[in-house]
């Protein structure tokens, strides 16, 4: 079976259970497994090393097929299509969910195959490689089993229908032969013990009640969005990925996940997404809510009201910008030199280091999303009041410290603009919801801090020279982060300052409708190399065009943006000079700013009439 050594990173699909996610690509291959979590070690990363990551590949056995991929509308289950001469097969791979979930301590990877035409010959090759290739296991293939057993987990490839495996070498290969109507399926199930036993085989009527529940689950779950504007495909393809990507058990959605893929192919701006930062999840409470997804938001509010009672960070510092999903706050980095990166593109890191950054923006973020709670009277009571009173009572003798800024630069703190922004919007949110909620609070120390910050960025975050509010006090670097200041309230979205720092903004940092979030070379962040447009302010800028009133250029922004979602509508980090998907995989923030970009469109034609 011949596999391309690194496929694009945008040429794959999406499948999981809720608790973990795995990347199929067009071709086929499982190239990016982790288990039993998202920031678990992995079983299958070729994507990451071609040759020791590991992959589990199903395909057609013919000359040249012409493959497609996609997914059953308005779900996370994916097929993927092989058309040859002699025959059209599928693969159809999901994640099971519903009545069919895997019992607790295992997961499991569904692969059906099938044939609608003629005959095809699969041919199947799934070798693991655990814990991103530093740990061995022992194999052992019985009849249509295969154990893979390492020292922390065990795997088990389960065949059935007209299905033949063998072992080859520290892996198992094998072959199916199907007729038009024919059926198998290739199943690996995950236990989190490795000296658990093998599971039962599924049996055919087991497969399609698995299939049949896994569909009906992600059709209900999306029958509660109550989104119906022009961009329905898009939106609720992108709030089935936001689900994909958050862990069930806490509520927590991780940035993106994969870990690792380069923002710029040979760079070393390769970082571990697979957590949750406080910043990207709070911003997607209000999307959700706006969508009707009441629940989702809900549990992060919770996870994230959590995270400020317990304190425990790896800072001193209230909250730190990032946890794991379970809300542990270490994320030790460390580089896995062992890994040849995607492309070549190293350093390899594991964990993230700039969960020790101090990053002042997430406060603002974390009220924004406390203050948007479902339920108000939780956010109210006794505890939930004092812990938000307390956070708000240590920032107002906080805020003004330089810091990291939200885009993570390792070149040494500055006073970042944005970060000054959220925090006025957190003592603003702060100030309203004592007056609403009627809650005891020392508003008039919020409130001096607030106008204070107000001042500061209107004296030392615009740029009259620039006609524009600027990156940091220290300079005059432009920054697409900013593109929020109308949406938090802070500046009218027609004030002629806005405006003019709209137009400076597009004037350096926009590209044929696409967004760079800063220059380097301007605002060195103490990395080499530069990086493609980010897709998240690309969304960010339609959605400043709306309010702004350009109806016209923001709709024309928005659906050439979405000419650039790969061909099952999934977006990474960055769009590269030629379209191509840059970062990791998808990119949950991307997707967030997406809906938002849409919704806020959707209000503002529909204000105008259009």
């Amino acid at each position: 079976m011949r596999r391309r050594r690194y496929p694009p990173i945008g040429d794959h699909g999406l499948i999981g259970d809720l608790r973990t996610a795995a990347l199929v690509s067009s071709e086929g291959v499982l190239d990016w497994f982790c288990a039993p979590r998202f920031d678990s070690p992995s079983l299958f990363a070729s994507l990451l090393d071609h040759e020791g990551g590991g992959h589990f590949a199903i395909a057609a056995e013919a000359r040249d097929p012409v493959t497609r991929q996609l997914y059953l509308a308005d779900t996370a289950v994916l097929v993927t299509r092989f058309m040859t001469a002699e025959g059209v097969g599928e693969v159809v791979d999901f994640m099971p969910l519903g009545e069919a979930e895997a019992p607790p301590g295992r997961q499991r990877i569904i692969r059906i195959l099938r044939v609608t035409r003629g005959t095809v010959r699969f041919a199947i090759d799934c070798r693991p490689s655990f814990d991103y290739g530093r740990a061995g296991h022992r194999l052992a293939v019985e009849a249509d089993t295969a154990r893979f057993e390492a020292p922390e987990i065990s795997a088990f490839l389960q065949v059935s229908g007209p299905v033949r495996i063998w072992r080859d070498g520290k892996g198992v290969r094998g072959e199916a032969e199907l007729g038009q109507g024919g059926l198998a399926a290739a199943v690996l199930t995950v236990c989190h013990d490795p000296a658990a036993g093998p599971p039962e085989p599924l049996t055919e009527p087991e497969l399609r009640r698995a299939f049949r529940s896994t569909y009906d689950h992600w059709h209900r779950w999306l029958s509660r969005s109550r989104y119906r504007g022009r961009w329905q495909q898009m939106v609720n393809r992108s709030a089935i990925t936001l689900k994909l990507m958050t862990y069930a058990p806490t509520g927590a959605p991780v940035a993106a996940v994969t870990m690792g893929l380069p923002e710029r192919i040979g760079g070393e701006r390769n970082w571990d997404y697979r957590y949750t930062w406080v910043r990207d999840a709070s911003l997607s409470v209000k999307a959700l809510l706006d969508l009707g997804l009441e629940d989702e938001a809900e549990a992060f509010r919770r996870w994230l009201g959590a995270r400020v009672h317990r304190g425990g960070t790896v800072t001193g510092e209230p909250l730190q910008i990032m946890y794991r999903v379970d809300g542990d706050p270490g994320l030790e980095e460390e580089v896995l030199a062992h890994l040849e990166g995607y492309r070549g593109s190293a350093p390899v890191r594991l964990g993230n280091g700039a969960a020790g950054q101090l990053q002042l923006d997430i406060y603002g973020e974390a009220v924004f999303a406390l203050s948007h709670a479902a339920d108000l009277a939780q956010l109210a009571g006794y505890d939930g009041w004092r812990n938000l009173s307390d956070l708000l009572d240590w920032l107002s003798h906080s805020w003004d410290r330089p810091d990291e800024g939200i885009w993570e630069t390792r070149g040494g703190r500055r006073d970042f603009t944005y970060s000054r922004l959220m925090c006025w919007s957190a003592f603003d949110r702060g100030i309203r919801l004592a007056a609403e909620l009627a809650r005891p609070a020392d508003v008039a120390g919020w409130t001096a801090a607030r106008d204070a910050v107000f001042h500061q960025i209107m004296e030392r975050g615009y740029s009259e020279r620039r006609g524009a509010f600027v990156q940091h006090f220290d300079g005059e670097v432009l920054d697409a982060s900013l593109l929020l200041m109308p949406a938090v309230g802070f500046i009218s979205p027609k004030d002629r300052r806005w405006l003019s720092t709209l137009d400076a903004i597009e004037a350096e940092l926009v590209s044929d409708s696409l967004v760079h979030r800063y220059d380097p070379g301007e605002s060195p962040d103490g990395l080499r190399g530069d990086e493609g447009t980010f897709s998240l302010c690309t969304f960010l800028y339609v959605g400043a065009l709306a309010r702004a009133g350009r109806l016209e250029a923001a709709r024309y922004a928005f659906d050439k943006m979405l000419t650039y979602a790969n061909h099952v509508g999934l977006f990474a980090e960055e769009i590269g000079p030629t379209g191509e998907q840059l970062g990791n995989f998808p990119q949950a923030f991307t997707h967030l700013a997406l809906i938002a970009a849409a919704l806020s469109l959707d209000e503002e034609l529909d204000r105008a009439g259009d």
